[in-house]
């Protein structure tokens, strides 16, 4: 017999879950739903003790092990409290909820942007209070759901303690081997289709997706599936019990990051070492024996993320990278990389700062020609972009971009207004101002979500009569630098090079 305990995400409690608990028990199953601590001044740790409590309240004979279900936000406290009782937990259902590691607080992927501009405004506010039912729309899909349902929810809630949300996770890594399962709710935009592109060229922390141990379902509602479809989720939820579900295959290289793979290009070993210079590496031309040492153009490339802040190697000292930049002052220009801080959502306004310091750095630098520069940004820093399409300064030649993500994908709430590329295109278009050429590398089997920001920008461009040169790779998948080597991505990569050069030398 299996035996559930049900927690939903913010301001709501265990009445959520009455439809469900319900199907389970008429199923043979024991469900509880749990309702957690939420007077102000409550905490992470709090609400995490509370599912302590409530399995420890569980006779171990009759229920020895217990599938613990986390939707939205509720997978931080059913993280903890696994950590704490691993011995007693069967499963962890994630139910259209985030991947947290240790110390992340659940901020970070909370959706409604009026949540991060109120804390910002006021961080020591006790309590968010509850969404009007119009509101509900901002913290996930509200498909499937009738307007009494939308009123139910606001009836149903309260408010939920702020430090729920700014506490960071703490994981000792005792349940790391527990079994877990995915449901993810479509109508968001988040499919195993992407979960799967993650797990092939995406941040490091996803690739644990392809243990035989996880499993995934899709449900095709909106995010709170135990009001729209109680039956269907309670169905999943007793195959994921039984350890059903989809498995992913393992990546090629398993175990290493896709990053860490050699260049596809073959590119000499450079006679000259790259120069750190703070959080940005220069790798030098070689020049000829009569020419002068400079100054070169220059390309800065930013990688993507988010990114773990403790990852090891560093995206600077990936093959990558390294290759990219070898390749770029192999042509004549200096390749740089810079090392920023994008480790989560929230965290796009100090990356952003981080890639002017290094553009600072870089145009400082007495090899470098300060009026000839190019950046070239990889996948989640496609954001970044936004500022450089706000104010271009004139000696920004060129903005190249490679399967970017170019505006926040479902659940990115976390991520301010400032970074909408296509907004700052249309701005830019409005105030009639001058654009960088733009060079725009196109995944052909890119996500759909990812595809439509870029299909966004596109469009936004184009408006703003922007100059773009669009390089599509039609059988490339994002990261395709990462993956098998294929003729057709290798001349990508070089076309790419070759038209941001000419930007640069023209």
């Amino acid at each position: 017999m299996s035996v559930f305990i049900l927690v939903s995400g913010p301001f709501t409690d265990g009445r959520i879950w009455n439809d469900v608990a319900d199907r389970l028990r008429e199923s043979g199953a024991e469900a509880h739903p749990a309702t957690l601590s939420r007077q102000p001044g409550v905490d992470l740790e709090t609400q995490v003790d509370d599912l302590v409590r409530l399995i420890d309240s569980l006779d171990p004979g009759e229920a020895p092990e217990v599938v613990l279900v986390g939707h939205d936000y509720a997978i931080h406290p059913v993280l903890g409290a696994a950590d704490r009782r691993a011995e007693r937990v069967a499963r962890i259902v994630h139910l259209d909820a985030g991947l947290p590691q240790h110390g992340d607080p659940a901020l970070a992927l909370v959706p409604d942007p009026t949540v991060h501009q109120l804390l910002a405004t006021d961080g020591n506010i006790g309590t968010i209070p509850v969404p009007e039912p119009q509101e509900w729309q901002r913290w996930g899909s509200t498909e499937g759901l009738s307007s009494r349902q939308l009123a139910q929810l606001s009836e149903l809630s309260a408010p939920q303690p702020t430090r729920t949300l700014t506490r960071p996770l703490r994981l000792t890594g005792a349940a790391s081997a527990v079994p877990t399962s995915g449901i993810l709710c479509t109508a968001g935009g988040l499919t195993v289709e992407t979960i799967e592109a993650l797990v092939r060229s995406g941040p490091p922390q996803f690739r644990k997706l392809a243990d035989p141990r996880v499993g995934f379902f899709e449900l095709a509602t909106g995010h709170w599936p135990m009001l729209s479809r109680p039956d269907e989720l309670g169905a999943l939820l007793l195959r994921a019990a039984a350890g059903e579900g989809r498995r992913l295959a393992a990546p090629a290289g398993a175990g290493e990051s896709p990053f860490s793979r050699p260049f596809l290009l073959d590119v000499p070993e450079p006679s000259r070492p790259r120069v750190r210079d703070g959080l940005v590496d220069l790798h030098l031309p070689e020049p000829a024996p009569d020419s002068a040492q400079g100054p070169w153009p220059a390309v800065l490339l930013v990688h993507g993320g988010p990114l773990p802040s403790d990852l090891v190697p560093a995206p600077r000292d990936w093959p990558f990278f390294l290759g990219y930049a070898r390749h770029l002052a192999a042509r004549g220009v200096v390749g740089a990389v810079v090392e920023h801080r994008l480790h989560g959502l929230a965290d796009y306004p100090q990356a952003a700062d981080d890639v002017a310091e290094a553009v600072e750095r870089l145009r400082a630098d007495p090899r470098v020609d300060p009026e000839r520069i190019a950046l070239w940004f990889f996948s989640g820093a496609g954001l970044l972009t936004a500022d450089w399409i706000a104010s271009p300064p004139g000696w920004l030649r060129c903005l190249a971009l490679s399967y970017p993500i170019l505006a926040p994908l479902p659940g990115w709430g976390a991520v301010g207004p400032r970074f909408r590329p296509a907004e700052s295109l249309r701005a830019a278009e409005a105030a009639d101002g001058a654009l960088p050429p733009l060079v725009l590398t196109r995944a052909g089997l890119e996500t759909p979500q990812i595809a439509a920001t870029v299909q966004e920008f596109v469009s936004a461009a184009e408006q703003a009569k922007a100059r773009v040169e669009i390089i599509d790779v039609p059988h490339g998948v994002h990261g395709f630098e990462t993956q098998e080597p294929t003729e057709e991505a290798r001349e990508a990569v070089v076309r790419a090079v070759r038209t941001v050069l000419a930007q640069l030398t023209s």
